[in-house]
């Protein structure tokens, strides 16, 4: 599990490091408040729409895991060739969705000087859509098959990339006009066609060096696979959709109270994120792990890679809890130099710390169901959690208790643990029934 999940983790972690350098990077900017807090408004109502379009290649992890373990590659190609055409279709009506957020933002009470950095980024972060879409679908490919260190090699260089068009468009280097805000949107699209490209690429080498048919595959979309790919990943697509989907409607509503609340929500959800995609890599390798196994008709080994998972991603995360206990001045400090942003991204961490278990523990588990191709009930305790119980709670506790934007993280960690221990019962559920078929075939 380890082997596998050390370049996925670090993918992950890559793929968080873009989204913190973005922040850093604008954050030195003169008024560092109004560009972070630009930023995050830009990024969370982008990938509210966009999540859904990522969520949909996710059924990839199920389809090629099996059809890997199952020894038929030339399935796993099928996959492949429909993903992309599911992708192409999709990223017009994502890209329409998007564009949509424009007259919504106008009419919301948003500071004026976070409107006019934010919409001209969320602009520039939309023309990255289909490079995002079709490197999700190479990456779910490579993983489902083993392999996942040109994923990792992808974004870790992307990162280098990303960093340099930062530099050279906000501030204006390079013979590039100054951007500001909105250049770091660009240099974010220009990482995800970097990305894309570079996974396309390896796709073709490996196939060209090991033979494994993939230039034989039929070049024609195949309807029942479109469907297939669809119906399994539609359920983990609403679940992202509602999860980021309830961090944007959280972020749209810190803004109400200003600049440095929603600076500061953005740094410390930067943080949580960070974090929360060592999990959320593991889970990717569970899932492949999971899919391979139950592939090869191994349920033994598909509940052994579960639990693996699972006690990795809950140790992890133990650990992190601590540090956001221990040290939250130390982790802030890092994002910006304001005292007063400081002090409530602080605050907000310490909140954290009460999740983090928990977050790990639904990010692994519903990644170990995914390769099960089980989508639907961890949509279902997701909607639940966050949009009945979390949400109304952290509008409750901010607005008609005062507590702030530390009320809203209160409510979504109410939420989060709910999730965890649900996905963790399913999971066990799911896991007996693998043992229940085990044990029917050995005494027939």
């Amino acid at each position: 599990m380890i082997h596998l999940a050390t370049p996925i983790v670090l993918a992950e972690l890559g793929w968080m490091a873009m989204s913190i350098v973005d922040t850093m990077m604008v954050g030195r900017q003169q008024n560092s408040a109004v560009a972070i807090g630009a930023v995050s408004l830009g990024s969370i109502l982008y990938y509210a729409i966009a999540i859904f379009g990522t969520g949909l290649m996710l059924g990839l992890d199920a389809l090629v895991s099996h059809s890997y373990g199952a020894g038929d590659l030339e399935d796993a190609h099928r996959s492949l060739v429909n993903g992309i055409y599911l992708s192409l279709g999709i990223v017009p009506v994502l890209m329409g969705l998007v564009a949509l957020w424009e007259p919504i933002l106008r009419r919301l009470d948003i500071q004026p000087t976070v409107m006019d950095q934010a919409i001209p980024y969320l602009r520039a972060l939309n023309w990255s859509t289909l490079p995002l879409l079709l490197y999700f679908v190479f990456r779910r490919y490579l993983q489902g098959i083993n392999l996942v260190k040109p994923v990792m090699f992808s974004l870790l260089s992307a990162n280098l990339l990303n960093i340099a068009g930062n530099w050279a468009f906000i501030y204006g280097h390079l013979g590039f006009r100054a951007m500001g805000t909105a250049g770091s949107g660009w240099a974010t699209c220009v990482g995800r066609t970097y990305m894309a490209g570079v996974l396309m690429v390896y796709c073709v080498y490996y196939d060209l060096r090991y033979k494994t048919g993939l230039r034989d595959a039929s070049r024609w979309p195949h309807l029942p696979r479109v469907w297939k790919l669809v119906s399994l990943g539609f359920p983990a697509a609403t679940q992202m959709g509602m999860e980021v989907g309830v961090f944007a409607v959280a972020t749209a509503l810190i803004g109400r109270l200003g600049a440095v609340a929603l600076a500061s929500h953005q740094v410390a959800l930067n943080t949580v994120s960070f974090t929360y995609m060592v999990p959320l890599g593991i889970g990717s390798a569970a899932a492949v792990r999971v899919g391979q196994a139950l592939g090869r008709r191994d349920n033994d080994a598909a509940s052994r890679a579960g639990w693996t998972a699972i006690m990795l991603g809950a140790g992890f995360m133990t650990c992190t809890a601590l540090a956001f206990w221990l040290i939250p001045g130390q982790i802030i400090r890092v994002y910006s130099p304001d005292p007063e942003l400081r002090q409530t991204a602080t605050q907000l961490l310490f909140v954290a710390a009460f999740f983090q278990l928990f977050d790990g523990l639904q990010a692994v588990s519903t990644g170990a169901l995914r390769g099960a191709g089980e989508t639907r009930a961890p949509m279902i305790c997701s909607v639940f959690s966050y949009w009945v119980v979390g949400l109304p709670l952290g509008y409750f506790l901010c607005f008609r208790f005062g507590w702030g934007a530390v009320g809203i993280w209160t409510g979504l960690c109410v939420a989060l643990i709910l999730i965890g221990c649900g996905l963790l019962v399913l999971w066990r559920r799911k896991e007996r029934s693998f043992a229940g078929v085990e044990a029917a075939v050995r005494v027939a």
